[in-house]
C-alpha cells in the first residue's frame, strides 16, 4: 500500500511535468495540470502527516514529528488507563457478565468426553491433568518437601497417637497387635534357639556342663516361654493381655498429661525429621501422586477421579437452582478479581509499553494501521486533485465573466 501510494503520487508529479513541458499540446492541458498540482500538494501532505507519526520526515528534526515513538511512555498510561476504565471495574465487569452463563461454560468443560484424534485432551480434566504433570521442577518438589517438614514440624504427635491408640483399644484392633507380638516372639524362638543354648551353656559352670545341665536348662527355658506365648495367643483373657492393655492405656495417659512422655514422642519426631530417608520419601510420595493424580485426570473416563469430574459437570449443567447459584458466586469472584487485581494489570500494560523502545512501538503500531494509513494518503492525493480542479474551474469561469 505505501509502494501503490507513492507511486500514485509520482505519478502525479510526472503528469504536472508534462503539462509543463507541453502546456498546449491539447486544449483542456491547463485542466490536467490543476489536478496534478493540486494532487502533489494534498499527496506530500498527507505524506507528511502519516510519516509524522512514525518517525521523523527525511530525518529531518521539526518539532511535532515522530509522535508515537517520542509519546510511547503516554500511550501505554492511556492505554492501561482506557483498559481499566472501561473493563476492569467491577461494576463493569459484573453489568457486562450479568447475561453470562459461567456456570453452564464450567459444566460443559468438566463434562466434555475425551475427544478423538489431535483434540483428544478436551475438557477440563486433561487440562488440570496437563498442569499437574507439568508441576516436575525439582523447586516445586522441594518446596512441596519444605511444607510437608513444616506441617509435620509443628503438629504435636503425643495427642495424635494417644488418639489412635486409644481408639484402637476400644474397637479391640489392639488384639491384632499382641497377635502379631506373640506370633513374632514364637518365630524368633525357634529361630534363635541354637543362640540361646550357646549362651546358657556359656555361663554354665563346667561341672555341670559335664552332667548335661546346661542343656535341660536351655530347654526348659526354650519351652516354658513358647508355652507362654501360645497360651497368650490362645487365651484372649490372659493375665498378660490384660497387663498390655492397661499398658496401652497408661501410656496414652501419659502422652496426654506428662511432658516427659510428649518429649520423647516428639523427640521421635525430630530424629526422623532430620533423617535423609525422610526427604527422599516425601519427595518420592509427591512424584508418585502427582504422576497418577496426572494420568487419572487426563484419561478421565477410565479413572474415579475424571467420572467423579464428569458427574459433577452433569449435575450443575441439570440443576437450574445449582447453576443459578454457581453462577451468581462465579460473577462475585470474577468481579471480585477485577476489584482486587485490576490495578495489577492496568500497572503490566503501563510497565510493559514502557519497556518496549521506540522502534518496537512504532513497528507494532504501524503493522496494525499502515494499510489504512496509506489508503489515506491516495485518498488525499485523489481529494487534492478534485480540489484543485474545482478550484481553478472556479477561478477560470470567474475570470471568463469578469
Amino acid at each position: 500500500m505505501r509502494l501503490l501510494a507513492t507511486s500514485l503520487l509520482a505519478a502525479m508529479a510526472v503528469l504536472f511535468l508534462v503539462c509543463l513541458t507541453w502546456p498546449a499540446a491539447f486544449p483542456g492541458m491547463h485542466w490536467l495540470r490543476a489536478f496534478a498540482e493540486a494532487a502533489m500538494v494534498g499527496g506530500l501532505a498527507d505524506w507528511f502527516a502519516v510519516t509524522a507519526l512514525f518517525r521523523r520526515p527525511l530525518g529531518l528534526p521539526i518539532p511535532h514529528t515522530a509522535i508515537i515513538p517520542e509519546q510511547k511512555d503516554r500511550l501505554g498510561d492511556t492505554l492501561a488507563l482506557f483498559l481499566k476504565d472501561n473493563f476492569l471495574k467491577p461494576q463493569v465487569v459484573a453489568r457486562r457478565l450479568d447475561d453470562a452463563d459461567l456456570a453452564g461454560v464450567l459444566a460443559r468443560w468438566l463434562s466434555a468426553p475425551p475427544a478423538a484424534g489431535p483434540n483428544r485432551k478436551k475438557g477440563l480434566a486433561p487440562l488440570v491433568g496437563q498442569l499437574i504433570e507439568g508441576l516436575d521442577d525439582p523447586s516445586i518438589a522441594q518446596a512441596v518437601e519444605d511444607l510437608a517438614r513444616g506441617r509435620l514440624q509443628s503438629m504435636r504427635l503425643s495427642p495424635i497417637i494417644a488418639d489412635a491408640v486409644d481408639t484402637l483399644v476400644a474397637g479391640g484392633r489392639h488384639e491384632l497387635l499382641i497377635d502379631a507380638a506373640v506370633d513374632f516372639g514364637l518365630a524368633t524362638i525357634v529361630d534363635e534357639a541354637p543362640t540361646i543354648r550357646g549362651m546358657v551353656a556359656e555361663r554354665t559352670n563346667w561341672l555341670l556342663r559335664l552332667a548335661g545341665a546346661d542343656e535341660s536348662l536351655s530347654s526348659t527355658m526354650i519351652t516354658s516361654v513358647q508355652r507362654l506365648l501360645v497360651e497368650i495367643k490362645h487365651d484372649p483373657y490372659h493375665p498378660v493381655r490384660q497387663k498390655l492393655v492397661e499398658a496401652f492405656k497408661q501410656w496414652t495417659f501419659d502422652l496426654r498429661h506428662f511432658p516427659e512422655a510428649q518429649e520423647r514422642v516428639e523427640g521421635f519426631k525430630d530424629d526422623l525429621l532430620a533423617n535423609p530417608a525422610m526427604a527422599s520419601w516425601v519427595q518420592g510420595l509427591w512424584e508418585a501422586a502427582r504422576e497418577t493424580l496426572a494420568a487419572s485426570l487426563k484419561e478421565p473416563a477410565g479413572s474415579r477421579l475424571g467420572g467423579a469430574l464428569l458427574a459433577l459437570g452433569t449435575r450443575i449443567e441439570g440443576d437450574q437452582a445449582l447453576k443459578a447459584g454457581l453462577n451468581t458466586a462465579l460473577r462475585r469472584a470474577v468481579a471480585g478479581l477485577a476489584k482486587t487485581h485490576g490495578d495489577e494489570i492496568v500497572k503490566l500494560v503501563s510497565e510493559t509499553v514502557r519497556s518496549w523502545d521506540a522502534e518496537t512501538v512504532t513497528d507494532k503500531v504501524e503493522q496494525a494501521v499502515g494499510r489504512d494509513l496509506q489508503f489515506i494518503r491516495i485518498n488525499g492525493t485523489l481529494i487534492g486533485g478534485s480540489i484543485g480542479v474545482a478550484i481553478h474551474a472556479a477561478t477560470h469561469f470567474a475570470l471568463m465573466r469578469a
